[in-house]
């Protein structure tokens, strides 16, 4: 892969030892070459289809769910970059495509509810294994697919860091025919179709992973150079039209070749992909059942009882030289033949074992003593009231109706409770309180 160019001072600013861009992330060639999914063993093969059959999921979903084409090419962006940190094996490429194009709408500012992606995926399933189109039922399954395609998402915003920004080519194609056509005199009708198979073959370079080695201007700029050959439209040849606009011989040629071999493309079934993917699974799963069972059988009782090795042996030798009082009698930890239970620990153990009775001996005791089954509890101390100035009327400030000389609410207010801290808890009770207190 050409280096990159520098980037735009228009676009980047470095803040420290972090570089924020509004440019595409470039993955690095060695990133490239050793790819997650190529270190669980798994094909080029069946990755570069797995790559391509999520890309067009995405695609296929992103128009029966009426986004724009932004979108679905974000869409299937996020889902080649996140493939690049984690793998297929581990991941199942249909719930993260999920993942990819809700979050791509919400990106774009054309978010779709996550149900109606989840019922898009779930009828293009039907047709693929040919079966007749019936909704999706909202059970506990459905629940789950939906909390899965969520954790999904966010798993996806932090494997990317969060740097979800995209620049698209649309517009790019469209500003390069059009200063290529003051340079012609082709017609209205040829150039929009020459504008329109670039545009499909842009679509197409989608499922490839050219928007993570390659600027969008040199993608751009290989669309239109496959279009012009193909269309036979004559383009200014010495030097190449595309120089002017930064793109190198080796740059056009690279991503033409590499948009060119995905129409020869083998396709296999996706039930044949999910099943070499299984296999793999199950090799890791069996493989580290085996890395366990061997561990176990490594670590057996005579390795368990030896101290460890290193700073925590340093360590316990240390604190074994320190010498225990117990008693009358001095134990040195680090002599085995000293250091028993005859000597002063037996003590020791019985003294702590009385004092632990003791405790719960008495907190037993105070809990009979609270209970509600140990009779009727305790009244609080009551404050000493005066009983002539207790029963001496009052002008009353309550709202209630009748005589001006009345008890107040708040009077009988304060029996009531007096009444419910004696236990008379009962309305018989409540109201005998009530009648002697009663002015007639």
């Amino acid at each position: 892969m050409v280096e990159n160019k520098q980037p735009n001072p228009l676009t980047t600013r470095n803040f420290s030892e972090v570089k924020i861009s509004l440019e595409n992330i470039i993955i690095p060639e060695e990133k490239l070459l050793t790819t997650p999914s190529g270190i669980d063993g798994l094909d080029d093969e069946i990755e570069l289809q797995l790559r391509v059959l999520g890309c067009e999921l995405i695609q296929t979903s992103g128009i029966l769910l009426k986004l724009p084409q932004v979108a679905m090419a974000t869409g299937q962006i996020l889902y080649q970059r996140f493939y690049y940190s984690k793998s297929f094996v581990k991941h199942n490429f249909e719930i993260v495509a999920m993942a990819c194009i809700n979050l791509a709408s919400k990106i774009e500012e054309d978010p779709r509810k996550i149900r109606d992606v989840i019922n898009v995926f779930h009828h293009l399933q039907q047709i693929r294994k040919q079966k007749s189109p019936i909704p999706m039922i909202l059970d506990q399954s459905y629940v789950h697919l939906k909390n899965l395609v969520i954790k999904t998402e966010r798993r996806l915003l932090i494997e990317l860091g969060f740097c979800v920004h995209v620049q698209h080519p649309h517009k790019i194609i469209m500003a390069y025919l059009k200063a290529l056509r003051q340079s012609n005199t082709n017609s209205s009708e040829r150039d929009s179709s020459l504008a329109q198979l670039a545009w499909n073959y842009m679509n197409d370079s989608l499922r490839t992973n050219l928007w993570v080695r390659y600027r969008p201007e040199s993608i751009a700029c290989a669309c239109i150079f496959l279009a012009s050959r193909k269309m036979q439209v004559p383009l200014p040849n010495r030097p190449p039209w595309y120089r002017v606009f930064n793109a190198t011989d080796a740059e056009v040629e690279d991503i033409s070749l590499t948009i060119l071999k995905l129409y020869a493309l083998n396709r296999l079934s996706v039930d044949t992909l999910e099943e070499r993917v299984n296999v793999i699974k199950s090799a890791i799963a069996e493989a580290k059942k085996n890395a366990k069972a061997t561990k176990l059988l490594t670590d057996t009782p005579e390795n368990k009882n030896t101290p460890p090795v290193g700073i925590k042996s340093t360590a316990t030798t240390e604190k074994n030289k320190i010498p225990i009082q117990n008693g009358n009698h001095i134990i040195d930890k680090s002599n085995t033949e000293n250091y028993s239970l005859r000597d002063g620990e037996k003590e020791r153990l019985k003294y702590t074992e009385d004092n632990r009775k003791l405790r719960k001996r008495s907190y037993e005791s105070r809990s009979r003593s609270n209970s509600s089954y140990s009779g009727r509890q305790k009244s609080p101390k009551r404050r000493k009231i005066d009983q002539q100035k207790h029963n001496r009327r009052r002008r009353s400030n309550s709202r209630s109706s009748g005589s001006i000389y009345h008890r107040p609410r708040s009077h009988h207010r304060h029996h009531r409770n007096r009444g419910k801290r004696h236990g008379a808890h009962s309305s018989s009770s409540i109201k005998k309180y009530r009648n002697q207190h009663k002015r007639h």
